[in-house]
């Protein structure tokens, strides 16, 4: 069986610990069985997976507004710094449905998707199950 698209792990990268409990729970629910990390921060997400250099396909929530880094930040620093065959899928996941925001978003290439929380269990088996029958 050729795993290389099959999703082993999810990192969710978000300033609230409700909002990665509950976007967790949803991952679960959605029959996502393979890791999840969270991060608290944008720079020790950063530090993390930049050092990782995503060694198993990955999928990342990445949350806007946070303290130091925000997500724009983050996104943009893991576009510029992961080798280009890191099977990566980033997720912008925030509360902001501001139109600027969405243009950002746009702008920055590594970005596939922008989505508005939260994080439901269907939303989240319609990301990762796609990914996954792939493998098969």
């Amino acid at each position: 069986m050729n795993t290389h698209h099959h999703v082993h792990r999810v990192v969710l990268i978000d300033d609230s610990e409700n909002d990665n409990f509950f976007h967790e729970i949803a991952l679960r629910k959605a029959g996502f069985g393979g890791e999840v990390r969270i991060f608290e921060s944008g720079e020790s997400a950063l530090d993390f997976l930049l050092h990782d250099q995503v060694s198993v396909p990955t999928i990342v929530f990445l949350d806007i507004n946070m303290p130091g880094m925000n997500g724009f930040d983050v996104a943009r620093a893991l576009g510029d710094r992961l080798q280009p065959q890191a099977e990566l899928q980033l997720y912008m996941l925030t509360s902001s449905a501001w139109s600027v925001d969405k243009a950002t978003a746009e702008s920055i290439g590594i970005i596939q998707q922008y989505l508005v929380k939260p994080l439901t269990a269907d939303m989240a088996a319609g990301l990762i199950a796609p990914l996954c029958a792939a493998s098969r």
